[in-house]
């Protein structure tokens, strides 16, 4: 009769203990069936926590201040890869990292792939890929913002047929867009190429209306116009996107044309800051008219974070357009029933200008060592190998590397760290190093060989080029971002805790009702919901 006693006790209490949690999680932000119907997620790409910190306080009544107010602003969130945009925005949409989604880069590598033209996937694969504004359909030099497939590489489906590779086709897990499009949501995403059907994931439909209008026209023919030549010729790019975002708040259309309803999930990327912290000078070439700031530094005039003009005018048209989603979603009443995300794909490097040191692409800066080594020929032999099994470098301040004789990846990875001061490099990643972090290269086809991490502020690209800012890499200004999570009904929190941008994807999911698990990255990754979001 004791132990009787005794064991329902300890049922009672557990029992009492499960409710209690039960109901502790049940006052979470998302507790209250159909209180959010609505995700909105921004990119504003390049976009340093300290950006935030800096504008808000600066700038008192902004929308990035009216957001903070009744939202949680995270100052320690980074990626959770290198910064580039692909694995920058695929870990805002999938939950995970390229372990799981398989994208290094919108410029990279696949050793399952073929070149373009080889339409029967003969021979050896393995081929460089891009997916960037190159693989646009022009009419002259205007892109006509589709992809055109036959600048597409190739590879053998499961039914052995030689088809083209899309964007979409690269990822190898799911998108919120497919999760919540499968649940009867409607989803809705806007970027700066159409190379941008990435979001689509997979099944190459998860996302309802893809708006995709190209920011920099590279026509096989000639040169076109590329708006990031100017902050505010990016703008002008920008607001096209913004008034598509309008268009879905009032419940049509991108383009207004027909009457849909307000997405479940939508957004956009911004250019404008990325571009304002990257360009020397603005205009450099004179190709946007419209410009005001012709000649006017870009980018930080201090290590503090000080922007210049050109920059303030990127961060203040864009808080500017998010001002303008508020009011819109006021509007239409749907403010309360919305999940507003502020965040970026990735960061910017670096932000004191006393340490731009570009000293021209990686690979060159290699053939300068004149080095009779094995180990400095496969280097050579990637950089000079246009198409085929070849192996390939891709390089901002970061380079990666995918050799052609993957035996030799020690023999390389020695030769790197050997020559580390010469080369810039402050880390050589190979071996058991990259394994620790990513797949491992041997058995995966996409995984580069080494990559290296060059010193804080170097940027490997043409010393002429019009940057004094890059991204891709590991550093802290790469990969820390800005990110609020806002909704009228939060209290004002701020989270200091590290927390990687990849807890956004699984944070929409359960706002919207919708199990995270649906998410493979967040299943095999184990990324969690962001903390500290309750009213």
């Amino acid at each position: 009769m004791k132990h009787f006693l005794g064991d329902l006790f300890m049922k009672f209490r557990n029992t009492a203990l499960s409710l209690f949690v039960g109901l502790a999680i049940s006052s979470s932000a998302f507790a209250e069936t159909g209180e959010i119907k609505h995700a909105l997620l921004i990119s504003v790409d390049g976009m340093h926590a300290l950006d935030v910190e800096r504008y808000i306080a600066n700038h008192p009544n902004s929308a990035f201040a009216k957001l903070a107010s009744h939202g949680t602003t995270y100052t320690n969130a980074r990626t959770p890869a290198n910064s580039d945009s692909f694995p920058g925005l695929l870990a805002l949409v999938t939950g995970g990292s390229p372990v799981t989604h398989g994208v290094f880069y919108d410029v990279s590598y696949d050793r399952t792939y073929f070149d373009p033209s080889n339409k029967t996937c003969a021979g050896t694969p393995g081929n460089w890929t891009a997916y960037d504004e190159t693989i646009d359909s022009y009419t002259g030099v205007v892109s006509n913002n589709v992809i055109d497939p036959t600048t597409l590489p190739r590879r053998v489906d499961a039914s052995g047929k030689c088809v083209p590779v899309y964007p979409h086709d690269a990822l190898k897990t799911n998108t919120i867009f497919e999760v919540i499009k499968a649940a009867g949501g409607r989803t809705a995403w806007a970027d700066k190429h159409p190379a941008y059907d990435l979001v689509n994931g997979p099944s190459g439909k998860g996302v309802d209306d893809l708006y995709t209008p190209e920011i920099t026209n590279a026509p096989p023919s000639g040169t076109g116009f590329d708006a990031t030549v100017s902050v505010i010729c990016t703008a002008q790019n920008d607001n096209l996107k913004v008034k598509a975002i309008i268009n879905e708040i009032d419940g049509f259309t991108h383009d207004r044309q027909k009457r849909v309803g307000v997405p479940a999930v939508f957004g956009m990327n911004f250019q404008a800051v990325s571009v304002g912290q990257k360009l020397a000078h603005d205009n450099i070439d004179g190709s946007c008219p419209q410009s005001t700031l012709t000649g006017k530094a870009g980018g930080y005039l201090d290590g503090a974070g000080t922007p210049t003009e050109v920059l303030e005018y990127g961060l203040e048209q864009t808080d500017a357009a998010l001002q303008s989603m508020i009011d819109e979603l006021n509007k239409q009443g749907i403010y309360d029933s919305t999940l507003f995300v502020v965040t970026a794909k990735h960061g910017q490097s670096p932000i004191n200008p006393a340490k731009v040191n570009k000293v021209g692409h990686f690979a060159d800066v290699v053939a300068g060592l004149n080095s009779t080594s094995d180990a400095a020929a496969q280097i050579d032999i990637v950089n000079n190998c246009s198409t085929g099994p070849c192996g390939f470098i891709n390089d901002d301040d970061i380079a990666l590397i995918w050799l052609s004789d993957q035996t030799k990846t020690q023999e390389v990875a020695q030769f790197l760290n050997e020559n580390a001061q010469a080369l810039f490099i402050d880390e050589v990643i190979a071996g058991d190093e990259l394994k620790l972090k990513f797949n491992d290269p041997a058995t995966d086809s996409c995984t580069p060989d080494i990559i290296v991490q060059p010193q804080y502020g170097t940027i490997y690209t043409k010393p002429s080029k019009n940057k004094n800012a890059e991204h891709g890499g590991f550093s802290f200004a790469d990969t820390n971002v800005g990110l609020i999570v806002s909704n009228p009904r939060f209290d004002a929190k701020v989270v200091k805790t590290p927390v990687l941008s990849s807890s956004v994807a699984p944070t929409i999911l359960k706002a919207l009702g919708i199990d995270p698990q649906e998410l493979n990255s967040v299943q095999v990754e184990h990324t969690p919901v962001l903390p500290g979001l309750s009213h």
